[in-house]
């Protein structure tokens, strides 16, 4: 992983909108325009790191501070590079650093999104969800099952 930097957000806006337009198209929420758009407007460049894979860029995460913890947000990875241990490896690393502070790490997924499945196997629960989304919170040092 590397720091990003402000020139990665269109490469970063592009992969977001890969990940997420079947999650949601099936959710009826799918804006060509909107899903690139809502990246834009909130990359924090200072709180993101690129993902590489062989050299080649793999995907992003973002963890920010917030008022009680940290805010994890933006974690893509190419679609050919999922389920081969590759989002544990840096979720892992990324959770060893927060559970340091001692304090939660909040995150939201869109309901029926596989991605809950990695985040519940990281020791995150449920805390509210609507139809859209789900939040989800992880206590420092939460038992994972990885």
């Amino acid at each position: 992983m590397r720091p990003a930097e402000p020139g990665d957000v269109e490469v970063i806006a592009e992969l977001r909108a890969m990940v997420m337009r079947p999650d949601l198209e099936r959710l009826g929420r799918f804006d060509e325009h909107r899903v690139r758009q809502r990246l834009r407007d909130a990359f924090t460049p200072q709180y993101t790191s690129v993902v590489s894979a062989d050299g080649l860029f793999a995907g992003c995460v973002t963890l920010r501070p917030a008022e009680d913890g940290w805010w994890l947000e933006h974690f893509y990875l190419a679609p050919h590079l999922q389920g081969r241990g590759l989002g544990s490896a840096v979720l892992r690393g990324l959770l060893s650093r927060t559970d340091a502070d001692g304090v939660p790490v909040r995150l939201q997924v869109l309901q029926g999104s596989a991605a809950r499945r990695l985040y519940e196997r990281h020791g995150f629960t449920v805390e509210t969800q609507d139809p859209i989304d789900v939040y989800m919170v992880r206590s420092p040092g939460a038992d994972a099952a990885v």
